[in-house]
């Protein structure tokens, strides 16, 4: 009920909800950070309160249900973490950092994976099969198990299993092509 008074443009609805949905949005926003390199500059609740931001700012969609918003807003938080990313590697390449003389760089600045690369890679597989990209989208970056998924998309689990297996070993092809 309160997530369609907020897509009504109901403010107060949106405010009444933040409560009842910040213990699911933690645990997403920890998913997320959990594949990000020790040192992020982003906590959990920079995560969620920027995400947020950006779902109250932008038109609300008409919320369906609970899984849908989940799912949008797991969406968005890894929208802020791939601009996130982008800024920190544009400040890498000459943005407005100052030079460090490379005796004095901080040596070992691997992340677990490269979100950047993974994003291409996701965009080129929504080229390829916007479902599968889509399922593997909700799963990784939503966390949300099979059969959400198969809610969210209106598909059978089975095919949620097919979808995540193909898309999986697609982008493990498709980012150590690039690698």
């Amino acid at each position: 009920m309160l997530l369609r008074s907020w897509s009504a443009g109901d403010a107060a609805a949106g405010e009444a909800l933040l409560p009842i949905v910040y213990s699911e949005l933690r645990r997403i926003a920890g998913h997320h950070m959990r594949r990000e390199r020790p040192d992020h500059t982003l906590r959990p609740t920079d995560l969620i309160s920027e995400a947020y931001l950006r779902l109250a700012e932008g038109a609300k969609p008409d919320w369906q249900d609970r899984v849908q918003f989940f799912a949008i807003a797991a969406n968005t938080m890894r929208r802020v973490l791939i601009d996130h990313a982008r800024s920190r590697n544009a400040d890498k390449r000459g943005g407005q950092l100052t030079l460090v003389p490379f005796d004095d760089a901080a040596v070992g600045d691997a992340q677990p994976f490269d979100l950047l690369a993974l994003d291409d890679a996701l965009h080129a597989l929504a080229e390829h099969d916007t479902r599968k990209a889509r399922a593997l989208e909700l799963s990784y970056f939503g966390g949300l198990g099979q059969a959400e998924v198969a809610e969210v998309l209106g598909v059978h689990v089975n095919t949620v299993a097919r979808d995540l297996a193909f898309a999986r070993a697609w982008l493990r092809r498709r980012i150590n092509e690039f690698a």
